[in-house]
């Protein structure tokens, strides 16, 4: 006789994966939140009352083929916390600040533990941005995906006062703040993984690929695995500071696209923008990634972030107050170009 755990949907084990995050989830709460997790949807009580004119956000995205890295790597405790940087950061360029999150989870096997560690991690991103942990979403994909494969998404909500709503004011002669980014952040992964993993996949393809363990490159304290699965930085409270203390007419998020595919997004018709290559310390990893596929540079340059996870369009004399305002947030901000007359970015150097 054939029932669901035979088909490959474990119930008593997505119950108790369910039961292990309860207590992670409830750490998330804010003072808006009604109830825990296990009802249809999540409650959030918003204080209108506090805005004058107030408008919700809303973004969505994932950690892409990342996930696929920390299922090699075997460790799950921070690929969440990327999933959570992906979706507040989105909202912070927008102005607002977000006030809850939820994520789906996909895996071909319901391992609870495995959950558990994810979620740990998705408790820890909205602790960074302030935001809460409504609910969620687990998924048993048996037939569908592989045992130990997973997929993780989130969604989030954010508010802003519709006069402090962003982009607005982007003008020539603006300058761009970048703010250090350390690792791939969550984005490039497939091509990454194409080049580090497969012999022979570049025009320069290594004939034995190397090993997760092995360090990230000669002499590197910090293996390739732990190097690929660096957690993405959280910039949506810094920003939200920021934008309290400089005058700050756009900010952007560098996700796939790169620099130029992100940055043209804040930009009105007309004008453009010119990014220097050198004003900025780029991380050994996408050199790394680079040589070992031969990855062209313009090609580097439209898929990865190349060290800059966010960029700000401030006004000229605001820049030295603004990679003030950053590095006391802890986080480091270089003048990496200006805004000008045309269309495009070109990224110059190299």
């Amino acid at each position: 006789m054939t029932d669901y755990r035979a088909a490959g949907v474990d119930l008593e084990a997505a119950e108790e994966a369910v039961d292990r995050i309860r207590a992670v989830v409830a750490s998330t709460a804010r003072p808006e939140v009604l109830g825990g997790i296990g009802g249809f949807g999540g409650f959030f009580a918003l204080d209108a009352g506090r805005y004058a004119r107030p408008l919700l956000v809303s973004t969505t995205d994932g950690v892409g083929t990342k996930s696929e890295v920390a299922r090699l790597v075997g460790r799950y405790d921070t690929i969440g916390l990327d999933c959570v940087a992906m979706s507040v950061d989105d909202l912070a360029v927008c102005g607002a600040e977000p006030l809850f999150f939820l994520d789906y989870i996909s895996v071909g096997r319901n391992d609870p533990p495995m959950i558990k560690a994810i979620v740990t991690g998705v408790a820890q991103g909205c602790e960074q941005a302030g935001c809460a942990l409504v609910g969620g979403e687990i998924s048993e994909h048996s037939g569908v995906m592989e045992p130990g494969q997973f997929d993780l998404v989130g969604f989030a909500v954010g508010v802003v006062e519709a006069d402090g709503r962003l982009p607005a004011g982007v003008r020539s002669g603006d300058r761009v703040i970048g703010v250090a980014s350390p690792g791939l952040r969550s984005n490039g992964y497939t091509l990454a993984r194409k080049v580090l993993f497969e012999p022979g996949a570049g025009d320069r393809g290594q004939v034995k690929p190397p090993s997760l363990d092995d360090p990230a490159w000669p002499g590197a304290d910090v293996s390739l695995g732990d190097e690929l699965l660096r957690p993405s930085v959280i910039y949506s409270p810094a920003l939200r500071r920021l934008a309290g203390d400089v005058e700050v007419h756009a900010f952007a998020h560098v996700t796939g696209g790169g620099i130029p595919g992100n940055l043209t997004r804040v930009l009105p018709p007309g004008l453009g923008a010119e990014i220097r290559r050198e004003s900025w310390p780029e991380p050994r990893i996408f050199s790394v990634v680079a040589e070992a596929g031969g990855v062209a540079d313009d090609e580097m340059v439209r898929v990865f972030n190349l060290g800059l996870g966010m960029l700000a369009v401030v006004p000229g004399g605001e820049v030295p107050a603004a990679i003030e305002a950053l590095a006391a947030a802890g986080h480091a901000a270089y003048d990496v170009g200006r805004i000008t007359d045309g269309e495009g970015v070109a990224v110059l150097g190299r």
